[in-house]
């Protein structure tokens, strides 16, 4: 397994969950569900990188190492970014972001996206995704789509379901009926929010100017497609978890009973 290092980029202000990162799910941080996701994985070290004390005081008040950084960045990217130059690490060295907002995390997927990386070397990133099962899923703006081509070489992320099923289309939905022809049915995944990026790439797109597709679909990885870098899209191993974006995710994950990730993997 190539090395690698785990970080976490957290901040207070999300617009549809004011202080998600802190919010309790399964009676402890969203946040911590995170880092024991991270800490069960084989990464080397676990940072969360910050630029909020709340979270500071809350992770390093379970044990967590904690980076602060600047509150102008755009993007968990180009906090990671910032850490990964100012602490000096070195060009080729493997690191996975792992978003803070997706309880259940299975360990494994961290391990699995940055060996994704490792074996594909022609791509700048690599990600994952799992199928969507619902066609609630797949007009959730929440649930970010993504689609790919015959190598796993990403060809857009968005929050519209993708790719559209055309008027008089013979595939059926997602959520169609049993009995049906599953070999016809649209192929819709859902983006698992983990990435894999070498140190040297992370300098580099924390150096280009935003996109405008980034910006119009609130996604950070467009960036790098626009400039013509690849991300390499891999289907989960594992179920992945459940992400929280809104109070009623929130409610829908006590009800599920989500608790802390496992720590083996």
């Amino acid at each position: 397994m190539t090395p690698f290092i785990v970080v976490i980029p957290a901040r207070f202000g999300a617009k549809r969950l004011p202080g998600k990162p802190l919010v309790e799910v399964g009676g402890m941080p969203l946040l911590r569900h995170a880092h024991q996701a991270a800490l069960g994985s084989e990464a080397e070290e676990v940072i969360i990188a910050t630029d909020d004390e709340r979270i500071e005081q809350a992770a390093k008040g379970f044990g967590a190492k904690v980076a602060m950084t600047s509150p102008a960045h755009r993007s968990g990217t180009e906090r990671i970014a910032e850490v990964a130059t100012r602490d000096g690490w070195p060009e080729a060295r493997l690191v996975v972001n792992v978003q803070g907002d997706e309880v259940g995390l299975p360990p494994a997927l961290i391990n699995q996206v940055a060996a994704n990386l490792a074996a594909n070397g022609e791509a700048a990133m690599a990600t994952l995704c799992e199928p969507i099962r619902s066609a609630a899923e797949l007009r959730d703006p929440s649930a970010v789509k993504v689609v790919f081509d015959h190598r796993g070489q990403a060809l857009f992320f968005s929050r519209s379901p993708i790719p559209w099923q055309a008027p008089g289309a013979t595939q059926s939905p997602p959520d169609a009926p049993d009995g049906g022809d599953s070999s016809r049915r649209p192929r819709h995944y859902r983006h698992i929010g983990v990435y894999a990026y070498t140190c040297g790439f992370l300098k580099t797109y924390a150096s280009l100017p935003p996109a405008e597709l980034e910006q119009m679909e609130r996604l950070e990885q467009l960036r790098a497609l626009h400039y013509g870098f690849r991300i390499h899209v891999q289907p989960a191993r594992k179920r992945a978890g459940f992400e929280i974006n809104t109070p009623e995710d929130l409610e829908r994950a006590g009800a599920l009973g989500f608790a802390p990730a496992p720590t083996g993997v």
